[in-house]
Formats: structure tokens, C-alpha cells, sequence
């Protein structure tokens, strides 16, 4: 993690390596689990995949897109020209510095607008590398997520994971319909929260710790993968060039 790192020692590694991770994700309602379910799960993830490489991760980007959960209290949103303007600034900066591949591991939905953005900025900054990685629904981890229990979505079983949950609140036993995404996205904020109740999109609330692990072994291998092999060249580019 960038935070137990001081500036020589970026400086040092920049000499050999041009890798970093950024997380990115957001402040909204996940039904009984935490609100930051979507900071939690990008840092930790990105942690779990890049420290075995000894490649620094960022802090996590703590707000994202979600102006559909405005009437549920606690839930922040980022305007999207906002958000896509703090997103450019992050990239400028991790490329003034020397950063040449950079992993961005996204935790929200909501901020898929960033993904396009992407693409535009590398192309106004030939020879940088970005992978965007939507943890949750990349192919691995989405094909394990359908083998465990199809019916699964926001808020539900799929992002209840140790780490997420909050003490002392006790979860519904019952497994919820899948609700009508078409028909959310439709909806304006009070709206939804009328449509949607406690903020799961469908699913199971809970499943066994053994279930949450396995998924989790999964996107780690899988983010791992991106950070070894998911670059365009294997020859690093040095530090500075591009």
C-alpha cells in the first residue's frame, strides 16, 4: 500500500517498475451491509493481488456515480463530469510521475462513464497503459458468481463477505426476487427506494463464509493475472519515456 511507502521509496521503485494499482469506488446504500462496500472491496482486492508483486497500491477513490440512491441517507454522488475530471487528474498525476501501466480495479457500476474516458486518455498519452477492471462482473469471477447462485446482484449475497458486514445487524433468512433492472433505471431517486425497499437488487442475503472465500480466491487470482500478464507489451517501458 502506497500509505506504508514514502516518497524515495516510490522513487526507487519507479527505477524498475512502472506498475501501480488504482481502486476505484463509491459511498451508497448496500442494503444491511455497509455503505462503503464499494471502497472496501476494490482496495482490499487490489491489495490481496498486488502485494505478493510488490506493486504499490493507491487509496481507493471513496466516491463514485450513483445519483439513483439519493434517498437513501448516506449515500454520496459524484456529478459525472466531476467524477471524470477527479479520474483524468488521478491519471495525469501517476503519469507525470513515472507510472507507465496502471491497473485500475473499480468497485461500482456506477462509474462506468470512467471506462470510456480511459480510452480517450491513453490515447493523448502514447506508450501508458491502463487495464479497468470491473472486479465483480470480469469473466472468472462472473462465471464462479453463476456456478454458486445465479440470482445474485447490488446488495445481495455476492458482496457479503466478512469484510462488509457490520456488527450487530441481522440479516433477512428469505432469498429475494430479482427485481427489473430495465424498469430501475428508469426510476428518479425516491422512486427507486419505494421499488427497491432495503436496497438489495435480488438474491440471497447471506451464503457460507467457505462460498465468500472461494469467490474471493477467484477475482484475486484473476486481478492478479491483469497486474502479470494483461499488458499490451511485456518489455516494461522505462520510467519518464512515452
Amino acid at each position: 500500500m502506497i500509505r506504508n511507502l514514502n516518497w524515495m521509496h516510490v522513487e526507487a521503485y519507479l527505477q524498475h517498475d512502472d506498475r501501480c494499482v488504482l481502486p476505484l469506488g463509491s459511498t451508497e446504500q448496500h442494503g444491511y451491509l455497509s455503505l462503503c462496500v464499494d471502497n472496501t472491496l476494490p482496495e482490499k482486492l487490489a491489495l490481496d493481488a498486488a502485494e505478493p508483486l510488490d506493486v504499490p497500491v493507491f487509496p481507493v477513490l471513496p466516491y463514485g456515480i450513483t445519483p439513483y440512491f439519493r434517498a437513501y441517507p448516506g449515500s454520496v454522488t459524484l456529478r459525472v463530469q466531476t467524477y471524470l475530471a477527479v479520474v483524468r487528474d488521478l491519471l495525469d498525476g501517476l503519469h507525470e510521475q513515472g507510472f507507465r501501466r496502471i491497473l485500475i480495479v473499480n468497485g461500482h457500476g456506477g462509474n462506468s462513464p470512467a471506462q470510456g474516458f480511459v480510452g480517450e486518455w491513453m490515447a493523448d498519452h502514447p506508450g501508458t497503459q491502463v487495464q479497468f477492471h470491473n472486479w465483480w462482473n470480469a469473466p472468472q469471477v462472473w462465471a464462479h458468481v453463476q456456478r454458486t447462485d445465479s440470482n445474485a446482484s447490488h446488495a445481495s449475497w455476492m458482496e457479503n463477505f466478512p469484510w462488509t458486514r457490520l456488527p450487530g445487524v441481522t440479516l433477512p433468512e428469505e432469498e429475494k426476487t430479482a427485481l427489473n433492472l430495465n424498469r430501475l433505471r428508469l426510476l428518479a431517486p425516491q422512486e427507486l427506494r419505494e421499488y427497491l425497499g432495503d436496497g438489495n437488487y435480488g438474491g440471497k442475503y447471506q451464503r457460507p463464509d467457505q462460498d465468500m472465500l472461494a469467490l474471493w480466491d477467484t477475482a484475486v487470482r484473476e486481478t492478479r493475472s491483469l497486474l502479470e500478464n494483461g499488458w499490451a507489451v511485456t518489455e516494461r517501458v522505462q520510467a519518464g519515456q512515452g
